[in-house]
């Protein structure tokens, strides 16, 4: 189990700087925060219907962290976007669909997020025991050269059939194809709320412009942020992005919408007010906002998880969704590393900021 002093040595030099830090741009006062009652809070008064509430409420009943408000959620897609052999090399055990789903349940994690292979050749043993999120679109490595492109691989009925709780999809925000993307998954995301289903948009910015010789602004506050405030707009019920390093992106890239005035009043460069940004992106807290663990760089990937869920958390996020840092490595590792991030979000000492 993880201590907070446990906490506290894996953040090392930037402990004080994470856990004391106070948000003074957008009060935690402002926001919806994640709650036992959450849905009770913001769902219950919406278009959502009780079927796709009741889809919510099984992800959020489930695992570890249920009860809770918050999520721990295993995703596995990179097989089909970063390659198999090179996503599953360090663990091949992670080539069969069944290892992955029982890393999902021996982590207790609020749910599984796969491809529709991977969840359709598991379903009838496991779609009863974990809630299973379909991710309904990819971008696939084979074509050369290289595109980066969200493609479907299936219909939202073939998810709803396979007993699939939730759709996620990606859009990537800023591409020449984003447009195209957006009218597919808003149809997609209606549909799935007709079946019951809840949604989970992948909010991921993508242009090779974004990306100049001083900063790489793929992950700024303000970029991210936008891309969030779209994916709310059609109607995810969860938001997933990677955690911002940086600010600046419309004013720094010139173009968009900005004003000096937004930055000043807004954000800071701290790490937990960037990721408050994001929060505020996603109508204030009441669609959550879920950060994206990252890649697996090896002996420092506790450390690394951890951090990023008390950033996460502090900033008033709903959880994270760790995926390579866990299956990269033995199931007891994968496990382990699981669980530890849980531990954040169980940490009454972890506040929020």
């Amino acid at each position: 189990m993880l201590t907070f002093e446990k906490i506290i040595q894996l953040l090392g030099d930037n402990a004080t700087y994470l856990l004391e830090h106070e948000c003074k741009r957008i009060l935690k006062q402002t926001l919806q925060l994640p709650e036992p009652d959450y849905l009770d809070r913001v769902f219950v008064h919406s278009n959502r219907s009780p079927q796709v509430l009741r889809s919510l409420a099984q992800l959020f009943g489930h695992g570890n962290l249920k009860g809770t408000g918050y999520l721990s959620i295993l995703p596995v897609d990179q097989g089909i976007e970063h390659s198999a052999a090179f996503s599953f090399y360090n663990n091949p055990a992670y080539f069969k669909p069944e290892n992955i789903i029982r890393l999902a349940i021996e982590g207790g994690c609020n749910a599984v997020a796969s491809s529709f292979g991977v969840l359709a050749i598991t379903s009838r043993k496991y779609a009863h025991k974990i809630p299973f999120i379909v991710k309904l679109n990819h971008n696939q490595l084979l074509t050369y050269p290289n595109k980066y492109d969200q493609t479907l691989f299936g219909t939202v009925r073939e998810a709803w059939n396979l007993g699939a709780v939730a759709v996620g999809a990606t859009v990537y925000f800023g591409s020449e194809e984003s447009d195209r993307q957006l009218r597919e998954i808003a149809e997609a995301f209606a549909e799935a709320h007709d079946l019951g289903m809840a949604t989970i948009l992948w909010c991921y910015t993508r242009n090779d412009a974004f990306k100049t010789g001083q900063q790489d602004y793929h992950t700024a506050a303000d970029l991210t942020g936008q891309a969030n405030y779209l994916g709310v707009t059609i109607q995810a019920d969860l938001i997933k992005q990677k955690l911002p390093t940086t600010d600046y992106g419309f004013r720094d890239l010139r173009f968009g919408k900005y004003n000096e005035d937004m930055y000043n009043i807004l954000v800071t460069d701290h790490p937990i007010d960037r990721c408050r940004f994001q929060v505020a992106n996603c109508y204030m807290g009441e669609i959550g906002l879920i950060n994206s663990g990252g890649g697996s760089a090896g002996e420092h990937d506790l450390a690394e998880a951890v951090k990023t869920a008390v950033i996460n958390k502090r900033a008033g996020g709903m959880g994270l969704i760790l995926g390579r840092k866990a299956f990269q490595r033995s199931m007891q590792s994968g496990v382990e590393i699981i669980q530890a991030v849980q531990q954040v979000y169980l940490e009454k000492k972890v506040t929020i900021a």
